[in-house]
């Protein structure tokens, strides 16, 4: 689990700049992720050991003055709301502006850490320039040049010292699956979980989690024992209406990144859109298992086939990683809810299994022998020993004599007679060919 930060500010101050500086900063990092609504990113940093999200809350719609200012203030309260620390981005180029005075205005009432960051300062002369944002009433302020990267050491030495230190999850909860549901705003999640605990649920504690809206709250309920992450959308519905997306797509990397297994809710009468799509791959490339839910099944026209099709839909559309249950449920009717907590719990087992060595090695240099990696340039790849890894996602090593004439194709070959053998169904699956 970790902190959320946010960068803020107007429009055209550097913002994606200093983002894509920050997740570029070491190789084994979640791509840069397009959020929920189109225009917003989110991606992983560290820095002096300190791993840490960044959200880039750009890409403010464009209109008049009015509507600017209105959608700015909206979006940077939502950061304030959910971000863990702020980077308040200037431009000393422009000095400072009337937008900038309204958002210095909101970050001044906040008790969380606010760095206020003067962009562009790339010679000695601006350096000076920088002197009048003091005037914004937030204190000491970093001079950056997001293009060069001068500066950033700096800010960035701060930042992970005034980040908060996130408290240690029990060990006992961490030994019961964490769930959480995710997916669009109205898609039956609130439903779901109302119907999944009953009227009469029965809970033996409540683990806070790392922020005031991801609560691990441990449930029993069809003889599984688990805890449910409580996305607080589900809770707080006054600011959602402020601005569905970016409130979604916060909520959905916090409760993510706090799971095992993420119950990606659809809504069947609208179908698989993009932005449940996004919210999939940032499950996916959080190596999270994922089982999906159609919901409202009981709302849609169907004939037998209806099914079928639906499923090969979506199937089409998470390629290459089809291996994922997908159940048709309907929270409202309480029809298969049963059925979805057993696949989660089974994705959640699935996660965890270990393949002894001499085993995997068995089954899988028998397929490689028959099916041996194409010869590239007139030389032949030869694996002769192959591995699990002892990490807590899914991962194996091969290892070769040529391996970076490995390419992808192969790789995926590997992984689906993995899948065809062992049961890792809704879970990522990572592989590595290593030399020998």
């Amino acid at each position: 689990m970790n902190n959320i930060v946010a960068i803020v500010g107007r429009p055209n101050v550097g913002k994606s700049t200093f983002f894509n500086r920050l997740i570029q900063r070491r190789e084994a990092i979640v791509d840069s992720v397009s959020g929920v609504t189109r225009d917003r990113n989110y991606g992983k940093s560290e820095w002096n050991g300190k791993e840490f999200s960044v959200i880039d809350t750009g890409g403010y719609i464009k209109g008049s003055d009015d509507i600017f200012e209105g959608e700015i203030r909206k979006q940077v309260e939502l950061a304030i709301d959910e971000a863990d620390a702020i980077v308040f981005l200037v431009d000393v180029e422009e000095g400072i502006t009337p937008m900038d005075e309204e958002v210095a205005k909101l970050l001044r009432k906040v008790t969380k850490p606010v760095l206020l960051a003067v962009n562009k300062v790339d010679n000695a002369m601006r350096e000076k320039d920088a002197i009048e944002f003091y005037n914004l009433g937030l204190g000491e302020y970093f001079t950056i040049a997001g293009m060069s990267g001068s500066g950033t050491g700096e800010l960035l030495d701060k930042l992970v010292e005034v980040l908060p230190e996130l408290p240690e999850i029990e060990e006992e909860a961490e030994a019961l699956p964490r769930f959480c549901v995710v997916g669009r705003p109205n898609a039956g999640k609130s439903s779901f979980i109302n119907a999944l605990i009953g009227e009469d649920r029965y809970i033996v504690t409540d683990i806070a989690g790392t922020t005031r809206d991801a609560i691990d709250t441990r449930y029993n309920r069809f003889g599984f024992e688990f805890n449910l992450v409580d996305t607080a959308g589900i809770r707080r519905k006054a600011k959602v209406k402020e601005d569905l997306e970016f409130y979604s797509v916060m909520r959905s990397i916090r409760a993510i990144e706090h799971s095992d297994v993420c119950i990606l809710m659809i809504d069947a009468t609208r179908g698989f859109e993009s932005q449940d799509q996004n919210i999939f791959w940032l499950a996916e490339k959080n190596r999270k298992g994922i089982v999906i839910l159609v919901n409202k099944w009981d709302l849609v026209e169907k004939d037998t086939m209806s099914t079928k099709q639906y499923e090969a839909k979506i199937r089409e559309q998470i390629q290459p990683f089809t291996d994922v249950p997908i159940l048709f449920v309907s929270a409202l009717t309480k029809q298969r809810l049963l059925k979805a907590l057993e696949t989660t719990v089974h994705v959640f087992e699935s996660r965890k299994q270990r393949v002894p060595t001499s085993k995997f090695n068995d089954h899988m240099l028998r397929i490689i022998e028959n099916f041996p990696p194409p010869a590239i340039k007139g030389k032949y790849v030869k694996i002769k020993y192959c591995m699990q890894l002892p990490t807590p996602v899914p991962q194996f090593v091969f290892f070769a004599n040529l391996p970076q004439y490995v390419k992808e194709p192969y790789k995926r070959f590997l992984e689906n007679k993995i899948r065809e053998n062992w049961d890792y169904s809704g879970v990522p699956i990572d592989i590595y060919i290593r030399e020998k």
